[in-house]
């Protein structure tokens, strides 16, 4: 999203088909798992709740997409640290959950440090699409919609295991399947689908980036919804910030992005939660 392809440094710009590449691919290895596995294919909940963690699922991942234009890696990736709090309250009307007064000093705690993160940038990373600070207002709107969004989404996939006898490999399926078909019909309704190809045919080693990418969002989307189904949505949430701190020391040292040590302390607050 930040890093220019060719000659004339063009910046790719359709976050809607990175969505659709990544969701068209977990897809399709969940149903081959459920094939070679010989298990029925048929929807085990109603359709409709599918489709309602896959609409939170594309707005949380375009809202992640788009948010790297304004703000860096680093940024994004410690703000994703404050899930446990949008967690906690979709699961406290969805669910009818009631949190430990620990629960909630460690989720303070560690909003508190992405909160020194954000607030204190080294001020050196300008993004190719914007002229102010990096920590801009529509960037940080976005990661606020990413943390509402994705909250919602494991939220309500802890509740459908809970709630029906399912294989993860099912809802993944399904989930990604109503994604496939939401995610192309926004491209379509916005005409970025043969704009977005364009830049691919054009710039190879977008493609294989974009190959890559939905390689790992694939891989990662059964571990994810493997420790939602056995350990919950708030455990999830918790075990997520236990990872910060290594993409952004390789975010740091492959794209060069400063931190202030301001930063730093931000950072370090979070991991010792």
């Amino acid at each position: 999203m930040r890093v220019p392809y060719g000659l004339n440094k063009e910046y790719f710009k359709y976050s809607l088909f990175l969505v659709f590449c990544n969701r068209i691919t977990t897809s399709t290895v969940s149903a081959v798992f459920l094939l070679a596995s010989k298990k029925a294919l048929v929807p085990v909940a109603p359709i409709y709740k599918y489709c309602l963690i896959s609409a939170s699922n594309i707005l949380t991942t375009t809202c992640q997409y788009e948010a790297l234009k304004y703000v860096s890696f680093p940024i994004q990736t410690l703000a994703k640290c404050a899930k446990m709090i949008p967690v906690m309250i979709w699961g406290t009307f969805i669910m009818q959950k009631t949190y430990k007064g620990f629960d909630y000093l460690v989720a303070f705690l560690v909003t508190l440090g992405c909160s020194i993160f954000i607030l204190f940038p080294a001020g050196t990373d300008v993004s190719p699409y914007s002229k102010g600070r990096e920590s801009t207002v529509w960037g940080i709107s976005l990661m606020v919609g990413y943390l509402g969004f994705d909250g919602f989404t494991s939220t309500f996939q802890d509740k459908l295991f809970k709630g029906y006898d399912m294989e993860i490999h099912n809802q993944i399926f399904y989930t990604t399947s109503c994604s496939c078909i939401l995610s192309l019909t926004g491209l379509l309704l916005q005409g970025h689908l043969l704009s977005a190809i364009d830049f691919v045919y054009r710039h190879s080693d977008c493609f294989l980036d974009i190959v890559l990418l939905s390689t790992v969002a694939t891989v990662s989307q059964f571990f994810i919804s493997y420790t939602i189904r056995t350990f919950g949505a708030l455990t999830f949430a918790a075990v997520m910030t236990t990872r910060q701190l290594v993409s952004i020391m390789l975010s740091c040292v492959w794209f060069g992005h400063p931190l202030s040590w301001e930063q730093w302390i931000g950072a370090v607050r979070i991991c010792l939660r």
